[in-house]
């Protein structure tokens, strides 16, 4: 690519599963904040209509329907950047499912399509785009992990699983670009009133009934001001973070009977 094209390309913050919830909210904030959103999800229908409410309100968006699930996902995403002559100047894995049941009774593909998308889209979006931050000395990474990501998840194994590694790496990554100009911060919050549990199936379970769920614009804001502030980890609302904190304290063995105990007998 030639010098006057580097030149020419503007920033633009990059947001993965857009289509409604959390996803959403950060795309809202973005477009408040004046910078080119690129929306990205399965759903094209619901992605341009939120499009059409960011554009209609005097701010810049485009619509990249994609499943992440794809093998070539993330070639996708960075050809239609570069083709659209943007570079991702903050990236924000939001997207992610979970799937409640025992693993030896879920249907194998659709618990590794939660690791496609939980895991390896996620990394490889970073792993694509950081280079470049670090080399620009400018730039964040927004990871929505989970509070689930503290504990063991029976019955949402490869779910809290997923959400364990997110904040793993992301505590990992934020250690190595330290100094940089570029942060990563990994946002861990409880329930949402989001359809997520019910999609997941988890919505009756102790669990997730007996926490207060925070509202998805709230979670959002405190993400975003959280890596606006260059935090490493977000833990929104009281309940989220005493049961971060609860985790730490238990032995691995208590934690684990507790938590399949809130889960729910089958």
């Amino acid at each position: 690519m030639s010098e006057k094209r580097v030149a020419f390309m503007q920033p633009a913050i990059v947001v993965t599963g857009a289509s409604s919830g959390l996803g959403a909210e950060f795309a809202k904030l973005a477009a408040a904040d004046g910078a080119s959103v690129v929306l990205i999800a399965r759903s094209r229908p619901e992605l341009d209509l939120l499009a059409a409410d960011i554009n209609r309100s005097g701010g810049s968006a485009v619509v990249l329907a994609i499943d992440l699930t794809a093998p070539d996902a993330g070639e996708v995403i960075a050809r239609e950047l570069k083709t659209l002559d943007l570079y991702c100047h903050i990236l924000v894995n939001n997207a992610g499912f979970g799937l409640f049941g025992d693993a030896a009774e879920l249907d194998r593909e659709r618990q590794l399509a939660i690791i496609d998308v939980n895991v390896r889209a996620a990394t490889e979006l970073m792993l694509r785009f950081l280079p470049a931050m670090v080399a620009r000395k400018s730039g964040a990474v927004l990871n929505v992990g989970s509070v689930a990501g503290f504990a063991p998840g029976p019955r949402m194994a490869v779910y809290f699983a997923s959400k364990a590694y997110l904040l793993s790496i992301s505590q990992a990554l934020m250690g190595e670009v330290r100094d940089s100009g570029v942060t990563v911060t990994c946002l861990c919050p409880g329930p949402l009133r989001t359809p997520f549990l019910a999609r997941a199936g988890a919505d009756k379970t102790a669990l997730f009934k007996g926490i207060h769920k925070l509202d998805a614009d709230a979670v959002a804001r405190a993400g975003w001001d959280a890596m606006k502030a260059g935090h490493a980890l977000c833990v929104p609302g009281f309940g989220a973070k005493f049961a971060a904190m609860v985790t730490r304290l238990l032995p691995r063995a208590v934690l684990l009977a507790i938590v399949g105990h809130m889960q729910g007998e089958r």
